[in-house]
Formats: C-alpha cells, sequence, structure tokens
C-alpha cells in the first residue's frame, strides 16, 4: 500500500505537480493523425495534463497545439477559422499561427504594434507513428521523439486507435503490468468459441500459451530494471520440464509492450487529460510486413469505439473516441456469459480490464490496498516512478527522456526450458533488450 501522501504524488499530473513536471519531459500522443486529415481541416479540443487546448493544421500542412483560450477575452478557440497559416478567434479576429505568435489584430488600429505583444500558449507537435505528439516541457530541454518499434514501422504495418477511459492513469498502467490476472479476468472456459478471446489469432503456439495463462493462475515474477523503466518476467511451470515465460515492458513515464507469442504484437500508452480520465493510445503492429485487412479491422472493431463529443467532470468538452462498453451501462456485462462461457461476462480482454481499473474509483485509494507476490511489478512501478519524478525535482533529469534509442525493445512470449529470468534474456534472440 502507498501512503496518501505518496498516491497524491503518483495520481497528480496538473501544472506545477512533480508528476506533471515529469510527463512533460517526454513527447506525448495526443491525436491520431486522421483526425488532422488535410491542411485548414476542423479543429480538434483536447485536455492533457489538465491543460485545455486545440490542435489544427494549418495550410502549409504543420500541427499546431495551442491553449484553446484566447488571451485576449478568453473565448475558446476551438470554434475559431483556420484559414492561411494561422488560427483566427471569431470573437475580435485576433489570430495565431502554430508557434503562438499574433499574426493579425484586426480589431486594433492599423498602426498599433500590440500584436507584437501578445501570445497564446504553444506547444511544439510532430507527427509520428499515426499519432500527432506533442512536448509541453522547458524549450531548452526539448528531445528527440521516442524511438518505439511500433512507431518507426511503416504505416501499412500498424494500426493505432485511441479511447478515453474513466480512471487516473496508474490505474490503466497498473492493469497492464499485472501478469497474473490473465489467468483469471481473460479466462474463457472454451478457447475454441472465438470471440471469448480479442488475443487469439488461431495460431496453435498463441493458444497453447494462452491455456498455459490459464491453467497456473500464480505466475512466478522477477524484475529487472533498465534505464527505460523496466521489464519483468512472469514464469509459469514448469509443465513437461518447460516453462512459460511472459516478458513484459514497462518504459517511462507510461508506455508498454505486451507479450505475444506472434505477430502482431504491441501495447498501450496512457495520456493522463486530467487526474480522473485517461486517453488510452493502442497500437499493434508486424516488424516484419504489413498488416493484413482482417488484422488491421479486427485491432478497430473490436473495441467498439464511437467518435463522440466528450463531457469532462467540469462540463468541458473533448472531441475523442469511447467505447460503448461503459461505467454507465456495466459494460454491457452478459450474466449468462458469465455462468457458462466466460469468468466474467463481458466478450473481449479491453474492456474486460476497463471494468477493472475504471470501478476502483477514479483514483484509486491505494492506502487501503493489500498487495502480494504477484504485485511484485506494479510494487516496483510505483517505487520507480516516484523516484523519478522526486528525482526530478532536485534537479536529476529523466534519463529515457533525453535518449529516445533506449525504447528499442521488445516484449517476449516463450516457452522455454530456462527457469532463470536472467539467463533466458542472456539467450533471447527476440531482442527482449537488444536494438530494434
Amino acid at each position: 500500500m502507498l501512503t496518501k501522501e505518496d498516491n497524491e504524488l503518483l495520481t497528480q499530473t496538473g501544472p506545477g505537480t512533480p508528476m506533471g513536471d515529469l510527463f512533460r519531459r517526454f513527447w506525448m500522443p495526443v491525436l491520431l493523425t486522421e483526425e488532422l486529415p488535410t491542411p485548414d481541416c476542423d479543429p480538434v479540443r483536447i485536455r492533457i495534463l489538465s491543460e485545455d487546448l486545440v490542435a489544427f493544421k494549418d495550410t502549409d500542412g504543420n500541427v499546431g497545439v495551442i491553449d484553446n483560450y484566447c488571451p485576449h477575452r478568453r473565448a475558446s478557440m476551438f470554434f475559431g477559422r483556420n484559414e492561411e497559416c494561422g488560427l483566427r478567434c471569431v470573437y475580435h479576429g485576433w489570430k495565431f499561427d502554430i508557434n503562438g505568435d499574433c499574426v493579425d489584430m484586426p480589431s486594433e488600429p492599423a498602426e498599433s504594434n500590440f500584436k507584437d505583444k501578445v501570445k497564446i500558449t504553444a506547444y511544439p507537435a510532430r507527427e509520428y507513428g499515426s499519432c500527432i505528439w506533442v512536448y509541453m516541457g522547458p524549450t531548452e530541454l526539448q528531445p528527440a521523439l521516442p524511438e518505439f518499434e511500433w512507431a518507426r514501422v511503416p504505416d501499412a504495418n500498424r494500426v493505432v486507435t485511441r479511447f478515453i477511459q474513466h480512471s487516473n492513469f496508474m490505474q490503466a498502467t497498473e492493469g497492464e503490468i499485472d501478469s497474473s490476472h490473465v489467468s483469471f479476468l481473460h479466462s474463457a472456459f472454451d478457447l475454441s468459441i472465438d470471440y471469448h478471446r480479442d488475443m487469439r489469432t488461431g495460431d496453435e503456439k498463441n493458444d497453447r500459451n494462452s491455456v498455459l495463462s490459464y491453467k497456473f493462475g500464480a505466475p512466478q515474477l522477477t524484475v529487472k530494471e533498465t534505464n527505460y523503466g523496466f521489464t519483468y518476467g512472469s514464469r509459469r511451470g514448469p509443465e513437461d520440464g518447460n516453462y512459460y515465460w511472459r516478458v513484459t515492458q514497462w518504459m517511462l513515464p507510461m508506455f508498454s509492450l505486451i507479450p505475444g507469442p506472434a505477430w502482431p504484437r504491441g501495447g498501450r500508452g496512457w495520456v493522463p487529460v486530467d487526474d480522473e480520465h485517461i486517453i488510452t493510445y493502442q497500437y499493434s503492429y508486424n516488424a516484419e510486413r504489413p498488416l493484413t485487412d482482417a488484422e488491421r479491422a479486427r485491432a478497430i472493431d473490436l473495441m467498439e469505439l464511437e467518435h463522440v463529443k466528450y463531457a469532462l467532470k467540469d462540463g468541458k468538452i473533448i472531441d475523442t473516441y469511447r467505447s460503448v462498453r461503459a461505467p454507465e451501462n456495466d459494460y454491457l456485462i452478459d450474466r449468462k456469459m458469465q455462468r457458462t462461457q466466460n469468468y466474467t461476462g463481458i466478450p473481449f480482454g479491453r474492456h474486460q480490464d476497463f471494468a477493472m481499473t475504471d470501478s476502483m474509483g477514479s483514483i484509486s485509494d491505494r492506502t487501503k490496498e493489500h498487495l502480494g507476490t504477484s504485485d511484485t511489478a506494479i510494487i516496483a512501478a510505483r517505487r520507480i516512478i516516484l523516484k523519478t519524478a522526486r528525482d526530478l525535482q532536485e534537479g536529476v533529469e529523466p534519463y529515457a527522456a533525453s535518449h529516445p534509442e533506449v525504447f528499442h525493445i521488445r516484449a517476449l512470449d516463450i516457452v522455454s526450458s530456462e527457469g532463470d529470468f536472467v539467463k533466458l534474456l542472456e539467450a533471447d534472440d527476440q531482442k527482449t533488450l537488444a536494438d530494434v
């Protein structure tokens, strides 16, 4: 369990907070590139780290991410005219470019230089890996974009979705690095029924490893800290002299790579909207070939997403995607299915995860937890990210933020006779810790 003070430090990411400062040292995805498809297209409302922003693509095709509020009278820039390399507030015509400079102020006399004295907050933005990324930290510390393999493969080899969740970022993060829950939450009574498992591919190796996950519900966990966060091994078995290993990657400040025995593989990142909401970015990719139409459709369709204008608790609106399975409809749980077909009565793995992490409340009270051996990786993640945030307050910059090459890694899903985690990594030919 955590103290109340540590839980607050862990979960608060707004401006001026230690965790918020840490997140602002990293590039973060804020939209899919398809949401700003063409120059001068409609702007999009977003909230990131409790800051209300508007994203737009200017006439030259450059992406801007600026403050939602016009610095004149605080009207929303979302209603602005996107024209001639700038976003123009429709209240009095003040116009700002992607750098935040006021390039026109028609409500002032022509001889006035007032526009040269006014700026709007603007953050650097880049298109990369099917996403639009933003950097919100100190200008002089702006790093290169993180070199995730999923973001570097050709566009045809990758699919990315994004959607809102109703919890703090750390709850979703902890669910991702909790290997033991796979044996319960995601289990089905009959693996031949395909729709129970969104990770099923019909691949014999994949199905065998799924069976091993369900059979051994108390895996042995080993954590190896790294310069990007940690990797941890979840060992099940032995069975017939072999162990089933799932080796997961957790990368600062909130990215994952999830084990899978066959391509496509992937993971997720959880970008705080505010302390009580996140946008999840889910990436699936194949490093060796383009995704098939069926693989691409499966990654998108199973999420059951709809594009919405979502009202946050304070009434502000953001533009995002949301699953039709949500807290207010109990994720469309089917109690008959739960009795006869799978463990939860919710068909697909990601929605099963939603139900658990959201049900903890928007910010989990970690002072009331009772953690066990299966929570080894969760304990490590909390310790590492809290230490990294505190170190930053003392002037120690996070290594991973300024070294994008440290993300040249993969997760690992394998059956092996090797029972020692360190030796398994040394023998690994799938580049779990090496360059990819």
